[in-house]
């Protein structure tokens, strides 16, 4: 129970600290976000309503940065994120909902596939070493480490302008109705097919090398030795015995993974042109939107928190060595 406590006591210290920096960083930044929202409308907004521009991005002149900062927890538990100024007056939550399903679906299950099919074929390699699966480590070496926008890239170029077989960007067909029906549903999985595949082959051989190397220290250890002493099915072995020890860091590396997959891949979001959550950061960068910003940075934070979170837990109870070490 006290290794429990500590870690969430931790945690706690540390969402904490991350959303004060997140206050901070934005109001340390150079630049006037007033002034340019209003730049930007070049007259359509009075310049009579800067000081209620600025109190409604939480920056009001006559009133401390303490009081600023108070607010700002303030409007956090009330879900309140800002008002986003390349998309003025639209709140940063709505964008941020907007935008996070498409991430999560696609990232998501890219990563889930990657970490199953990577596991599994990590475990035949590691456990038939010196075996012609040999010559698959050569590949995911080879893919682990190419940059996976290069990937993405080269799907675009064979896959949607040599074969045309499928688009080159976006996130559903212009012609579908968004809803719950067929066309608009068939369509995202069709223009996510390409991202995903990028997604998958880029993370897949991380898995596969991380399994196999902890298959093949597993295996020498002596209750693997046992089992096969006992006469056990070679594939009962493997699987009750080795890649059950062996599978503790990838389950680890796996939930911890699950928590960026909040902020998504941003280069590959901007080599397809998918608008998740990636391609909204990008855009509020180049748009200096810092409530957007910071908005998303928060999410994205506190995404990794819960992840690391869920990781201690699952690995305290897979592992009771764990809790004594804590």
């Amino acid at each position: 129970m006290r290794f429990f406590i500590r870690r969430v006591a931790f945690y706690i210290v540390t969402a904490w600290a991350a959303v004060t920096l997140n206050f901070f960083i934005p109001r340390m930044m150079p630049g006037d976000p007033v002034q340019a929202l209003i730049a930007r409308y070049q007259g359509q907004i009075s310049v009579d309503a800067v000081n209620s521009l600025r109190k409604l991005f939480g920056m009001d002149a006559h009133e401390s940065l303490w009081q600023q900062y108070i607010d700002y927890w303030v409007k956090l538990f009330h879900g309140n994120l800002g008002v986003s100024l390349q998309s003025f007056p639209t709140p940063v939550s709505q964008i941020i909902s907007q935008s996070l399903p498409w991430t999560i679906g696609l990232v998501g299950l890219a990563t889930i596939i990657a970490f199953i099919v990577g596991t599994v074929i990590g475990i035949i390699l590691g456990w038939r070493r010196g075996t012609k699966w040999d010559a698959l480590i050569p590949i995911t070496t080879f893919f682990s480490s190419v940059p996976y926008f290069w990937i993405g890239l080269m799907a675009i170029a064979i896959f949607a302008t040599v074969l045309q077989w499928f688009p080159q960007g976006g996130s559903y067909s212009v012609d579908s109705l968004p809803g719950l029906n067929w066309a608009f549903v068939s369509s995202i999985f069709y223009y996510g097919f390409l991202p995903a595949l990028t997604i998958v082959l880029s993370s897949m051989a991380g898995w596969i090398l991380g399994m196999r190397n902890m298959m093949v220290t597993v295996s020498s250890e002596d209750y693997v030795t046992v089992a096969h002493a006992k006469g056990l099915r070679e594939s009962v072995v493997m699987f009750r015995y080795a890649s059950r020890n062996a599978i503790l860091p990838q389950i680890s590396g796996f939930a911890l993974s699950l928590g960026f997959v909040v902020s998504g891949t941003l280069v590959m979001e901007q080599v397809f042109n998918y608008q998740g959550i990636g391609y909204r950061l990008l855009q509020a960068t180049n748009n200096h939107d810092y409530p957007l910003m910071q908005g998303i940075f928060l999410v994205i934070t506190l995404s990794v928190l819960i992840a690391n979170i869920v990781a201690d837990i699952i690995y305290a109870f897979l592992d009771p060595r764990t809790r004594k070490e804590g």
